[in-house]
């Protein structure tokens, strides 16, 4: 087997991630066999539901490596799950199911099999508690690594941020120096191994609007050029802190492989706008490659067989690259 296998954790039953799976698996040229982790019962159910036929082949988890793979079927671990219809509304019902997903996923990583992951949507009212405000660190905490950064891909233009998933009253507290550090650390090295640059160019969003603050701490000034300061004598290609409000325009965001910014929305909503559905979700910091297309669980559109794979799409080929 010349590429490992990528192990997709289909997430939350009643979301869009199956459709778009369908779609995606009958558009692209694959390389690496596809072992989809979800429940045959949803998948029989969706597949009628939204006019797709391919046949499913039940494999056994203890005994992958006897399996000579292919994509001509789809290679299904099968997670009991009982679905009264297609779809149903997300509630709590699925969260024992999402939790036997995953947990046969990092299984299997464990065995050093495959290193590829990529999962679907979950609900984070109905699965995650306090303790994770996203997946990101919810398999962080199963990796039982600290030191982790969110990287949405794009070939042209990725951003990342320095806090996740945090209400924005908790962005502030969450940020220091060491923080920019390490997670700066973590791009230059995913850059370096696996795009094939080694001094990406990082732009730095300032945290305060147009890097200026009345108050007596100014966290640019204080925080961010500092830690700017400190990588740029390291040798990483970094400048900032710039004004959020402008480092997106064109003749601006040109000079720069990867944006940097504080808190989610800062970065992630220029990005969406720029590309909409080409980009992806990459955990950097795991010992594995962990992708999330760029989409939520979406119930407005469930059933409507009207849903953009491209995401996904993107996020297989871009494993198919690595061995």
């Amino acid at each position: 087997m010349n590429f490992k296998p990528i192990l997709l954790v289909a997430g939350e039953p009643n979301s869009v991630f199956l459709e778009i799976f369908f779609k995606a698996s009958k558009n692209i040229k694959i390389k690496s066999p596809l072992i989809l982790i979800a429940s045959s019962k949803v998948i029989s159910l969706q597949m009628k539901k939204l006019n797709f036929n391919k046949k499913i082949r039940i494999i056994n988890q203890q005994n992958l490596y006897s399996y000579k793979l292919n994509n001509k079927t789809i290679n299904l671990i099968d997670v009991k799950y009982n679905p009264s219809k297609a779809f149903e509304n997300i509630s709590s019902k699925s969260k024992n199911y999402i939790k036997d997903c995953f947990k046969i996923a990092i299984e299997i990583i464990n065995t050093g099999y495959t290193n590829k992951l990529i999962n679907g949507p979950i609900s984070k009212k109905h699965f995650l508690n306090k303790k994770f405000p996203g997946i990101t660190e919810y398999l962080a905490d199963k990796f039982k690594k600290k030191k982790i950064a969110m990287l949405i891909y794009n070939k042209k233009l990725s951003v990342s941020t320095i806090t996740t998933h945090l209400p924005i009253k908790n962005v502030t507290k969450n940020i220091s120096k060491k923080s920019i550090i390490d997670k700066v650390n973590l791009i230059n090295s995913f850059y370096k191994k696996f795009i094939g640059i080694n001094k990406p160019r990082i732009g730095v969003t300032g945290l305060n609007p147009h890097c200026e603050s009345l108050e007596n701490f100014n966290e640019d000034l204080k925080i961010l050029k500092p830690a700017i300061q400190h990588l740029h004598k390291q040798g990483i290609k970094i400048s900032g802190p710039f004004a959020a409000d402008t480092i997106f325009l064109k003749n601006n965001r040109k000079n720069f492989d990867i944006i940097l910014g504080m808190y989610h929305d800062q970065v992630l909503t220029p990005l969406k706008t720029l590309f909409e559905y080409d980009a992806f979700n990459i955990t950097l910091g795991l010992p594995i490659i962990r992708i999330s297309p760029d989409h939520g669980p979406n119930e407005d559109m469930l059933g409507k067989n009207l849903s953009n794979p491209l995401s996904l799409i993107k996020a297989i080929n871009f494993l198919n690259k690595i061995k």
